[in-house]
């Protein structure tokens, strides 16, 4: 499964990517992310910024679906409550 959240104009972030252990290895994260790029192609307005966090070597995955590493220009940040 995957997720995009988003203002729905101009700002979206690909999030929850997962695929079940058992089924890992068959392009199935490959099929999600191409799916959501291509809908987001399709629906976004020409500009818009896409983002997502990568976690370890994930950033391999997006890079072929067109993703770029934004560091040093802008580094992701989080906190937990």
């Amino acid at each position: 499964m995957g997720r995009i959240i988003g203002d729905g104009g101009l700002f979206f972030q690909v999030v929850d990517i997962a695929v079940q252990p058992a089924h890992q290895g068959r392009g199935l994260g490959k099929a999600i992310v191409a799916a959501l790029v291509e809908h987001l192609r399709a629906t976004a307005p020409k500009g818009a910024y896409v983002g997502l966090m990568a976690d370890g070597e994930a950033h391999r995955l997006y890079a072929q679906y067109g993703f770029e590493l934004t560091a040093p220009r802008s580094v992701g940040m989080a906190f937990v409550i």
